[in-house]
């Protein structure tokens, strides 16, 4: 196969992509039109939380695509209604609304948040995010997101999100107002360079949210869904959020996500949300699969094994090469470099062979892992093995 063969031409510009067209996958291994493979330790962001085409999802989406793919999102369907089960069974959240990525969840969350707010606050509709948060690409969630240079691309942005530090306690404090209706954040700030909110910042922004009777939004697109060890990473520190959303993981790659809520807070009325395929079968069919394989007996369990020994593994490098670091939690860790190539190393380990590695550099001194939660030691073992022969060859 030739990459010319591929009309890419035909595809809108939005990013440099490298002349490779991939073809299929397993587990934790991609393969390329050319035949190469590679170690995935991205895992499509990490969205393929049980790899590539798991079996258990592969056979959900078959048969269900033989049954039913989508009715309208004005009626019921067994699989939305099972999954939105399994999700209140193992969660503190009491109701469930089914969107399609997770900028849509939190999309969602930030309607919920303003109704309730003009329902039982007031009007309050300021929710208060943070520095170096990411929230998504849609209008709304841009201007919640503290991602540098995201408050000019499409300006004028949408108001009502004052940005505190996180693990600044006094930080989020000082910016309530009458106007403010709850506060949001991601519970390990993944796009920001896997930057954990600490137990007890975490700890002491519930005990703020009921003081001032404010809500709190936790964002686990990224963290949630096995990803941090937990099924959610809010439960790492012990609070009950009262609105949560996920997206990435809970579809296992496939184009699902969901707005949790406690019963109090979900307020919404006919006609205020809604969207086509929320909650179409063929997606909720698939999520049903991955959740109850992750909530299965000692899975959770394996991903803070190979978590602690992704862990101390990125550790001993560390040591070994005189970089800064690593932190994280569970399956979505950060080494810390001591200089700002962490672009190069991603190129030079894609290029390496004869299998390549695909590896992330979500600040450009540092590198992110997100391998699939059933990723093997032996797996962890390779990939690090590989990163020392590209970090020799620097």
């Amino acid at each position: 196969m030739n990459f010319n063969e591929y009309p890419v031409e035909s595809l809108m510009f939005i990013t440099n992509r490298p002349e490779i067209v991939f073809t299929h996958g397993k587990g934790s291994w991609l393969y390329d039109n050319t035949g190469k493979r590679y170690l995935d330790f991205i895992q499509g962001w990490a969205v393929n939380s049980l790899g590539h085409c798991n079996d258990g999802m592969i056979e959900a989406m078959d048969r269900q695509a033989r049954t039913l793919i989508n009715p309208s999102p004005a009626f019921y369907n067994a699989p939305m209604a099972q999954l939105a089960g399994l999700l209140t069974q193992h969660s503190v959240f009491d109701k469930v609304f089914f969107a399609n990525s997770g900028a849509e969840a939190n999309e969602g969350a930030i309607k919920l948040s303003r109704k309730w707010g003009k329902k039982f606050k007031g009007g309050a509709y300021e929710i208060i995010t943070f520095d170096h948060s990411f929230h998504g690409r849609t209008l709304a969630t841009m201007s919640a997101s503290g991602k540098a240079g995201w408050d000019t691309i499409y300006a004028p942005q949408v108001p009502g999100f004052p940005k505190a530090e996180l693990n600044d306690i006094a930080s989020v404090e000082r910016l309530i107002t009458d106007k403010t209706v709850g506060v949001m954040l991601e519970p390990i700030q993944g796009e920001g360079g896997v930057i954990p909110a600490t137990r007890e910042f975490m700890q002491q922004l519930r005990a703020l949210t009921k003081k001032h009777n404010l809500l709190l939004i936790v964002d686990e697109v990224q963290s949630g869904c096995g990803r941090a060890g937990t099924l959610f990473a809010y439960e790492l520190s012990g609070v009950e959020p009262d609105i949560m959303t996920l997206g990435k993981g809970i579809g296992g790659g496939v184009p699902l996500a969901a707005l949790l809520a406690k019963a109090e807070i979900a307020c919404f009325e006919p006609g205020d949300q809604g969207g086509t395929y929320n909650g179409n079968p063929l997606m909720t069919a698939v999520g049903y699969s991955v959740i109850s394989q992750m909530t299965a007996p000692g899975f959770l369990e394996g991903v803070r094994e190979r978590g602690e020994y992704l862990k101390s593994h990125l550790l001993q490098l560390s040591e070994e090469r005189g970089f800064k670091g690593e932190r994280g939690e569970g399956l979505l860790r950060a080494l810390l470099l001591d200089s700002d190539n962490g672009a190069q190393i991603v190129e030079k380990a894609r290029l390496m062979g004869p299998d390549g590695l695909l590896l992330n550099a979500a600040r450009p001194n540092l590198l992110r892992f997100m391998p699939a939660l059933n990723v093997t030691k032996d797996e962890i073992d390779q990939m690090m093995a590989m990163l020392r022969t590209v970090l020799d060859s620097l």
